[in-house]
């Protein structure tokens, strides 16, 4: 006899007498799934072998389906015990179909025949003794039994039965089932992957309708969860097709060539996935399988030989459900008397044959080469005589006996529509008694029941929503229809991908399939997520980020050391010129305030100062008003003080230059010559504001996370010009005082004046080379030459007269004390000048007369100098 894993019930109306009246009597016909085997010299049952004597033929007895039928027979049983349908009672008839849809069919053609003979199929009238199936096991025998069904509209309720197809009424208007459709399952495994980080996978799948419906769906849910199949591979579903070993020895050479695709979806039935594993072993390849439905929990596959060697195993299943009783009933087999069920008396014989029972009654129980279901039961259950006093317990420790709540769901589900349709009450069913099977099916559409803290009815696609569970030896992982995943106790996750995962900073470049990509490193402006995005505005990332930041504005701060010193030594200036100031107002009647230029020296003061001002406007934030406006300060402030400065070495050389007609006396005008030069600055710092001003500049570079703030001075011929005008005052400055460097030591103004001119070229020499490669230290470079530049002129203009005139006795300061060292050094200079004299020219003695007066004038003019 021919075992498998599901069954097809189907009933039967017969009527019979009753103190009602009438009395209905239901009988179940239980087409069961089974898959056929030849043997040798042995019998197969799950997972253990029992020898056999006789070398005929033997078959593989699957125990699960067993149990299956045995669920169906224990919930009818139930409901004749109850009084859910009062006057009525449900019978079954079970059928082999050795998983064959040929089989399934023709089983299907005689339970549908009345009187020998098919019904016809355009009348709708027709009365079948069959009412309702229940089966098939496999999706392939559902959908071919299914065709037939709809024809007579007789309702169909399968509870293992996956395909997507058989969701579509049009086609399958008499399907129905207690399990959801193969989108559901294959949409699990796809988010299953993807929560795992599986995105490199095998696809092993059959060739019948099952396989190709879930390989497709799969390969959807896949594309959306964002995993790629390395390959997908078909093996024949007939067992006896005679390329199937060679075929499934070819998928396995190509599952271990791929050593990345650590992770493989078998979408086979149970049969198959034996033959596969057992090549796998031999192959020593160690993966992730993941299970479909149809092998998820089998247990022969469990308890094969070396299973452990396969890697890990996950698989789906559905969610399970209580059926109280039922084990007790499977502890007993007991069949209500008259009844005959092969399939318990195989089991019985299998369980406790004759062979068994000669074994045990001469040696130990390990001593025994028996199968593992007596060796897990207690070795007494095979010598009692009667089988209910063994109270065997080895289909429930053998089987998840909650997973046949499919069963239970599908025969109640028939119950409450017959509920519905024969009118029942608590006494009495009321409706008619012979029917044709479409008004079962129409109030079968219509069922709503409560069972075991759960509501269950039928949905537009005529499937009972349901939950599934995924396993991994233990049960780790709870999924439902809502697509939500917990995972608890994975201590360690395989890996499986085409490609290694980027490291922050780094981008797919991908091939083919978006699995499989090169990580190139994201430019700088770019950032990774998935893709090297442009960071948004305001924000920056350098070559290599995974993320985007605010730039930090850079600019030369006030709480910068050079800064500070900066800032410290102009208001140290400051107060040294207001020193200064006091010093001179004290000493303005002087002689060395007169010779150090009198009025002259405050204007001085007054441009250094606001030169000093103008070194705040280069620390700090810059915008457009300080750009424009710390340059043209800057620039008017020192021009002014380079013209009082040239003023003073005009006078000095005028002062005592013997030509008294020359013509640079009579341009000797100090207002006019200081308003001039100042005012030709002004003309040039204008021109430069008008037609191309200072303006601010953000300057960004791709390796740097700063913002530099500064100015860009505009036109470099502006700037230039403005520069460059005050070198040329200062040059011409040089030039007088070097022409008229030969005066009294002590009224020597032209030493300072050279020195300090020096100073300010020299720095200012200096300041250009920094300035032009320093971009980021420019405004500190201009302020600090702009520092040394005034501290050169006030030590080189102020300090040495308030040394004179706090320090020197006041006798050596007065005008005669100025005009007799005029005299001394005239009488010296006039020796000098008689010694190149011819003696015999006679006018020695006139030409030093006329020096020695022209230097006394000399020093007149310069201490009744209008500038004074």
């Amino acid at each position: 006899m021919c075992t498998s894993l599901h069954a097809v019930l189907i009933y039967i109306l017969r009527s019979v007498s009753t103190i009602f009246g009438k009395r209905v009597v239901l009988y179940f016909v239980l087409l069961t799934c089974y898959q056929c085997h030849i043997g040798k010299n042995e019998i197969t049952i799950n997972f253990f072998h029992i020898l056999m004597i006789n070398p005929l033929l033997f078959f593989s007895f699957n125990l699960v389906s067993f149990v299956r039928t045995l669920a169906v027979i224990y919930t009818i049983e139930t409901i004749n015990n109850s009084s859910f349908l009062p006057g009525v009672r449900l019978g079954y008839v079970i059928c082999d179909t050795c998983a064959d849809a040929n089989n399934a069919l023709k089983s299907t053609e005689q339970m549908l025949a009345i009187n020998g003979t098919l019904p016809n199929l355009c009348d709708a009238t027709e009365q079948p003794a069959v009412k309702a199936i229940i089966g098939a096991r496999y999706s392939e025998e559902s959908i071919t039994v299914s065709r037939f069904l709809s024809l007579n509209m007789v309702p169909q309720i399968s509870t293992t039965s996956t395909a997507a197809i058989l969701s579509d009424k049009q086609r399958f208007p008499s399907f129905f089932r207690t399990v959801p459709s193969d989108i559901h399952q294959t949409r699990a495994l796809a988010q299953l992957m993807a929560y795992f980080n599986w995105t490199w996978v095998g696809v092993v799948s059959g060739d019948d309708d099952y396989g190709k419906a879930a390989l497709q769906s799969f390969l959807a849910d896949a594309e959306e969860a964002r995993v790629c199949t390395a390959f997908q591979e078909v093996v024949p579903h007939n067992l006896n097709d005679e390329n199937s070993d060679r075929r499934i020895q070819e998928v396995v050479k190509h599952i271990k060539s791929l050593s990345e695709a650590q992770v493989v979806l078998l979408i086979l039935k149970e049969e198959l996935v034996q033959r596969l594993f057992k090549e796998i072993i031999k192959e020593d390849i160690n993966r992730t399988w993941i299970a479909s439905d149809a092998w998820s929990l089998s247990l022969p596959l469990a308890t094969m030989k070396n299973i452990n060697m396969l890697g890990d195993i996950f698989g789906f299943s559905f969610i399970k459900g209580p059926i109280p009783g039922f084990e007790q009933y499977l502890q007993r087999l007991l069949l209500a008397t008259g009844t005959v069920n092969q399939f318990i008396e195989e089991y019985k014989d299998l369980r406790c044959s004759p062979e068994v029972q000669e074994c045990l009654h001469k040696n130990h129980v390990n001593q025994c080469p028996l199968p593992n279901s007596v060796k897990f039961a207690s070795h007494l259950a095979c010598n009692l005589s009667d089988l209910p006093e063994r109270n065997d317990e080895y289909l429930i420790r053998n089987v998840e006996i909650e997973l046949m709540y499919g069963e239970k769901l599908a025969t109640w589900s028939i119950a409450y529509a017959l509920q519905s349709l024969l009118k029942c009450n608590q006494s009495v069913c009321l409706g008619e008694r012979n029917f044709p099977p479409w008004k079962l099916l129409q109030e079968l559409k219509k069922i709503n029941f409560t069972m075991d803290n759960g509501q269950f009815f039928f949905d537009n696609s005529n499937s009972i929503q349901d939950n599934l569970l995924i396993y991994r030896i233990i049960v780790l992982v709870l999924y439902n229809i809502k697509y939500n995943i917990d995972i608890t106790d994975v201590c360690q996750v395989p890996e499986s991908k085409c490609s290694e995962s980027c490291l922050p900073g780094f981008a797919k470049k991908i091939y083919k399939v978006f699995c499989c990509y090169n990580c190139t490193k994201c430019e700088a402006g770019t950032f990774n997520l998935e893709n090297c995005l442009e960071c948004p505005n305001k924000t920056w990332s350098l070559k290599g980020w995974n993320h985007c930041e605010p730039r930090k504005e850079t600019y030369f701060k006030w709480n910068e050391p050079f800064a500070i010193t900066l800032v410290t030594f102009a208001g140290i200036g400051i107060l040294l010129l207001f020193a200064v100031l006091i010093i001179f107002l004290i000493g303005r009647h002087s002689a060395v305030v007169k010779v150090a230029g009198g009025k002259l020296c405050f204007l001085m003061m007054g441009g250094l100062v606001t030169s000093f001002c103008a070194v705040m406007l280069f620390v700090g934030k810059p915008n457009e008003q300080i750009c424009r406006s710390r340059q043209t300060l800057y620039g008017l402030s020192f021009t002014l003080c380079v013209s009082c400065i040239l003023v003073k070495a005009y006078r000095t050389f005028l002062a005592f230059l013997m030509n008294q007609n020359n013509i640079l006396k009579k341009l000797y005008r100090p207002p006019i010559i200081i308003v001039c030069g100042t005012a030709i600055q002004a003309l040039i710092c204008t021109f430069w504001l008008i037609f191309d001003s200072p303006k601010l500049e953000i300057q960004t570079t791709d390796d740097s996370m700063e913002i530099l703030l500064q100015c860009n001075e505009g036109s470099n011929w502006g700037f230039g010009f403005m520069l460059g005008y005050i070198v040329l005052l200062a040059l011409i400055c040089f030039i007088l005082a070097l022409k008229g460097r030969k005066v009294p030591t002590r009224f020597n103004e032209t030493g300072y004046i050279i020195f300090s001119v020096v100073i300010y070229i020299f720095v200012w020499v200096c300041f250009i080379p920094i300035y032009i490669t320093k971009l980021q230290q420019r405004s500190g470079v201009q302020a600090a030459a702009i520092v040394v530049s005034n501290f050169g002129i006030i030590f080189c203009h102020f300090i040495p007269k308030c040394y004179m005139i706090l320090c020197k006795n006041k006798k050596d300061i007065t005008t005669q004390a100025y005009k007799d060292r005029v005299r001394i050094y005239s009488i010296q200079s006039t020796n000098s000048e008689l010694n190149n004299v011819s003696l015999d020219s006679g006018e020695g003695t006139m030409e030093s007369d006329n020096w020695v007066r022209k230097s006394r004038n000399s020093v007149k003019r310069i201490l009744s100098s209008p500038s004074h």
